[in-house]
């Protein structure tokens, strides 16, 4: 397991979905911004699995449903905050 920095985590949906900060909480979940589409979705993946050096499975991917569920996914491949 690694520890990385949650801004880090953060700064992905922040670029990805062109978001505040303060946007990012448990209220923030797939299609709840328009830039959250499968688009956004895979974008986002992409760019997780870039940052983080994983390959996020289908079922997690399909499962990634909001912010606070990206993290508890993530632990699953050894990306702790």
């Amino acid at each position: 397991m690694t520890n990385h920095n949650k801004s880090d985590y953060d700064q992905l949906f922040i670029e990805s979905f062109s978001i505040e900060a303060a946007t990012l909480n448990q209220s923030l979940i797939y299609q709840s911004i328009p830039a959250w589409d499968s688009v956004g979705h895979m974008t986002l993946i992409a760019s997780i699995e870039e940052k983080f050096n994983i390959t996020i499975e289908i079922d997690d991917i399909i499962n990634f449903s909001s912010y606070t569920v990206g993290i508890e996914i993530l632990k699953k491949y050894g990306v702790n905050f």
